[in-house]
């Protein structure tokens, strides 16, 4: 820390309250033009900084059990999103899951250098140190109090400012050209698998699915033991086109006996027939598994070997997941996809020789695996960019912010 920078802690240099809630809310809330904002965790995640305005209002009744913050303001989330600032733009009232920041008369601070302080590492990792031995990790006014904080001269605040904002602009420049990037490489997947399943030749096949599988059927209800049963699958099981083990359990197979065509073989496809936002997952078995079921939750869908190169199957299916997965039926978040539906309202197309199935699985799977490729290298840049963020936030608090050529060059080779 440099020398002539101040130590203080942020109860000594701001004052520092807690929201309220007039109770019951529902009570308050109105959709009066006239009414006071209402700010709430979910008005502040379409910012990354400043809050301008709220869905929901509440009637002035309620001001005398709530708090109101102005322009300039700022408020801090002390669950949830945890510990997190943001720069308030308007007017409002905040409830008690917000601790609101003010400055005094004696001004202090540059209103952005405080929201990088508060943002970074430096303040984080304390907030982190302080609440560790809560059952409940809430920040409070006397635990946000007690962080101690560098008060720069404030010529010095405006000049890590303009470092950190030209810095942070490269770096979000360079993000949403990672991330850009990345969903061309998905995009550039998604179009090949459309385009083969699109445009077929006169060598194609069009058959309902019930027409083309062996079994279309529910896996059971399992009576689940602590360990050393048959192994059983579930919804959470089946995400990004893969099966997972991470989440599943085991099934008592003694004192309730599962049969022979439940267990899963080579090539069956896993389809999640019920649920809201599972529903229609597909996921092939691509290797031999021994002693796995799956639950009712899930459909298993065992293709005719001689009509199917495998992994074909699988590619079939997952191009028409989506449409699988609005074809539930129910109410009161009960959706369910119907054995039958899945047999008579589905077609799949292939072609008639397994010979053009396989060429066409190999041209897929080396498609996918440059996809995953590119997706493994981008995830990591953006990794890389967060950190270098936590970086030069880091710095700026201990007195070591520096602009340098090769921060810059780094940046703009990103």
């Amino acid at each position: 820390m440099k020398q002539d920078w101040e130590i203080k802690r942020l109860g000594q240099v701001l004052i520092i309250e807690r929201g309220g809630s007039p109770r019951p809310i529902e009570k308050y809330i109105t959709s009066s033009p006239d009414g006071i904002n209402w700010i709430k965790i979910s008005d502040a995640t379409a910012s990354d900084k400043y809050i301008y305005e709220t869905k929901e209002k509440i009637t002035r009744d309620g001001l005398h059990k709530t708090r109101v913050v102005n322009d300039g303001d700022f408020i801090l989330s002390n669950s949830m999103s945890f510990g997190r600032p943001y720069i308030m733009k308007t007017t409002g009232c905040i409830h008690d899951g917000w601790l609101v920041l003010k400055q005094t008369d004696k001004k202090l601070f540059e209103t952005e250098f405080l929201y990088y302080l508060l943002s970074s590492p430096f303040v984080y990792n304390q907030f982190n140190g302080l609440a560790a031995g809560s059952t409940v990790r809430n920040l409070n006014i006397s635990l946000v109090s007690s962080v101690i904080v560098p008060i720069p001269p404030l010529q010095e605040q405006l000049r890590i400012t303009t470092i950190l904002d030209e810095v942070f602009s490269s770096i979000a420049k360079a993000k949403a050209n990672a991330e850009q990037n990345l969903n061309n490489a998905k995009d550039l997947f998604e179009s090949y698998l459309q385009s083969i399943f699109s445009n077929k030749d006169g060598g194609w096949e069009e058959k309902t699915l019930g027409e083309v599988c062996e079994m279309i059927n529910r896996g059971v209800s399992p009576r689940y033991i602590e360990r050393e049963g048959l192994i059983v699958l579930n919804q959470k099981c089946i995400r990004d086109h893969k099966v997972s083990f991470e989440q599943s359990r085991f099934h008592d197979g003694s004192a309730k006996k599962v049969t022979s065509e439940k267990f899963l073989r080579l090539g069956d496809v896993l389809i999640n027939s019920t649920g809201v936002g599972t529903l229609g997952r597909v996921a092939q078995v691509r290797t031999e598994l021994k002693n796995v079921i799956v639950d009712s939750h899930i459909t298993i869908v065992r293709p005719l070997k001689n009509l199917f190169f495998l992994d074909f199957f699988g590619w079939a299916l997952i191009f028409i997941e989506d449409e699988i997965a609005k074809r539930g039926e129910g109410c009161g978040g009960q959706t369910e996809l119907a054995r039958n539906t899945l047999k008579d309202n589905f077609t799949l197309c292939f072609p008639k020789f397994i010979s053009a199935q396989e060429a066409i699985v190999r041209k897929l799977d080396s498609l996918l695996a440059e996809t995953k490729k590119l997706e493994y290298i981008y995830h990591q840049k953006l990794n890389d960019l967060e950190e270098l963020k936590k970086s030069m936030l880091q710095k700026a608090f201990i007195g070591e912010l520096k602009t340098t050529n090769r921060t810059q060059y780094e940046l703009e080779r990103s």
